[in-house]
């Protein structure tokens, strides 16, 4: 019997949305990998419609005729063109209106709908000024970014967006939002849109903490090093993984639709988890149905695995406590007590279906007439078929990744049982919370004095809601939702608390962790594995990595000081520090 040639699946490309993977915002590499097999020894690639998906899918992408209309039409509404001036002209569009805070006026680019403003301090303002004026010539960064204080301000040109386009102190460039910009659009405004890039390419990346009743003195030496090969050895890590937690193809829908109360149906989280997880761990607007079968097939082997790039499990001691009270209800009164902090996404589902819609979206913007800044800010109107479309992928991903989170942390307990003979209830393995920083969700807010219901965009930024909002745990009613920032390799992680005052000025949130100062290129060029496996060992810190080549980019020396972003948040009154964590122990793929 000879087998059938098989046709070769078409890439289609769109020529808007072609990135670097050299420097693509992307936390896992794989994501990036799996798209890209062209072989280009540059590796750029694009993004991939579900023409390269299975043949059920098709139908579901836009035809080749829909296409040449929408290309056709977008000629029409090609972005205007950008204002060419000086450094200093471009200057006096920039208002420092306090220490920590610089506002950005309509005029800097085109169609600014409302202003926008940047939490800041001396350091990034630096770093941003001079961001900018390399981007003076029409020059772009890394990745084909423009700089972020353009990209902030170009956000603030899309349609139905209310007060400001804000930036947290972590901001850095990314595809077509800046990391660190948060965005609100008015649910009721018919032109109001949603955008792919405003939540990012791994959907629900987010962070959780997991506490114990062990002391430092008790992961010592041997004791140390062998948590750390458990972890290792127990949570699947790196480029390419497949998960240890079984599922069939018919169960998928479940983990889309439910979440965390999947995890808990089967076993792998504990009920008080859900309690502690954002959203309650899961979004109810998720549409399993919205999800292509392409994107399934890559979640389908990786949940309860960590990934690469900026993912990571950390073994982590209280290290500094700054507010006892809010510490001590949490759990975290303390110091030296031992914590594990899981920071990962929805892996190859999410990044497929912001693939996917991001395609989708190009055709309706066409058909609607939206005229954009920057294409890379492809969006739909929230309530066209596309947007509606998105909203529930996008949700049903965001469940995914909380159900991924879950899984790990049920592997993460059975490790340390392992280690310390001892129940995981024996060592008081609770979850203090879990956060996202890459999503879209719908919340009520106050926008210039009225009650509205907006859909909240957060990319590399995080929810931080203040004590006695209805949407956080009774448990911490009192002192805010727990708002988790992680550190980068080697260095402190923070738990925050949300404040009266983040929810009034920034739509209750504030940063996401150090962020980058060099792009992943530049790090790989200025820096040695080597010596920065080496660092992280004369500091006491055990090290498990799948992809030691790899470590420069997640080194210390490539992002800004974690600290001196959360100090900057807390001076700006957008969150208040609770405690400081430093690693002991660190795996990564």
């Amino acid at each position: 019997m000879t087998k059938k040639n098989k046709t070769p699946r078409k890439k289609v490309q769109q020529d808007p949305i072609i990135h670097s993977f050299a420097s693509c915002p992307c936390a896992d590499y794989e994501l990036c990998q799996e798209t890209n097999d062209d072989g280009d020894d540059n590796n750029n690639h694009s993004i991939m419609t579900d023409a390269t998906a299975d043949d059920d899918d098709v139908d579901k992408s836009p035809t080749k005729i829909e296409q040449m209309k929408a290309k056709a039409t977008n000629k029409r509404n090609r972005p205007p063109p950008q204002p060419q001036r000086t450094y200093n002209e471009e200057l006096a569009y920039l208002t420092k209106l306090s220490p920590t805070r610089y506002q950005i006026k309509k005029g800097f680019v085109p169609n600014m709908n409302v202003p926008a403003e940047v939490v800041v301090n001396e350091t990034l303002e630096k770093l941003l000024l001079e961001e900018l004026k390399e981007g003076i010539d029409g020059g772009k960064r890394g990745g084909g970014f423009i700089p972020a204080l353009k990209q902030v301000a170009n956000v603030a040109a899309l349609p139905g967006i209310v007060k400001a386009s804000l930036a947290m102190p972590d901001v850095h460039s990314g595809y077509g939002f800046c990391i660190g910009n948060v965005a609100a659009f008015d649910m009721d405004d018919p032109e109001a849109v949603i955008s792919p890039g405003g939540v990012g390419f791994d959907i629900n990346c987010g962070v959780r903490l997991i506490r114990t009743n062990l002391c430092e003195e008790d992961v010592m030496g041997d004791v140390r090093e062998k948590l750390a090969q458990c972890l290792f050895d127990s949570i699947p890590v790196g480029v390419g993984t497949s998960g240890v937690i079984p599922i069939a193809k018919n169960d998928l829908d479940d983990v889309l639709l439910l979440g965390i109360d999947w995890a808990l149906r089967e076993g792998y989280a504990w009920p008080e988890d859900k309690e502690h997880c954002e959203e309650n761990g899961r979004m109810t607007t998720a549409d399993p149905t919205k999800v292509s079968s392409r994107a399934k097939k890559r979640g389908l082997t990786q949940l309860g695995t960590l990934g690469a790039g900026n993912h990571y499990a950390e073994v982590q001691v209280i290290d500094e406590i700054y507010d006892e009270d809010s510490a001590s209800r949490m759990g975290l009164g303390k110091k030296g007590r031992v914590c594990i902090m899981i920071h990962s996404g929805s892996r190859g589902l999410g990044h497929q279906v912001a693939t996917d819609a991001l395609v989708k979206m190009d055709t309706a913007m066409a058909r609607d007439g939206i005229v954009l800044n920057d294409r890379q800010l492809s969006c739909a109107r929230i309530n066209s078929l596309e947007g509606k479309a998105y909203l529930g992928a996008m949700s049903a991903a965001a469940n995914y990744a909380w159900a991924n989170r879950s899984c790990m942390t049920y592997l993460a307990r059975k490790a340390f049982s392992e280690v310390f003979q001892k129940t995981p209830e024996e060592l008081d393995m609770h979850l203090v919370y879990d956060v996202c920083h890459n999503i879209a969700k719908i919340e009520r807010h106050e926008v210039d004095g009225v009650l509205k219901t907006l859909l909240v965009h957060r990319k590399g930024s995080t929810r931080a809601f203040p004590p006695h909002h209805p949407m956080i745990p009774i448990d911490y009613q009192f002192t805010g939702q727990p708002v988790l920032i992680g550190g980068t390799m080697g260095t402190c992680s923070y738990v925050l608390a949300g404040t009266e005052k983040g929810m009034t000025e920034t739509f209750g949130s504030t940063c996401h962790g150090a962020g980058r100062a060099l792009s992943r290129a530049k790090s790989r060029r200025m820096l040695e594995h080597s010596e920065v496996l080496d660092n992280l060992k004369k500091k006491g810190i055990s090290i498990r990595v799948a992809s030691p080549k790899l470590v420069m980019e997640e080194a210390p020396e490539s992002y800004k000081d974690v600290s001196e972003v959360v100090d900057t948040c807390q001076d700006a009154g957008i969150s208040r520090k609770v405690v400081r964590l430093r690693p002991i122990a660190v795996v990564k793929g």
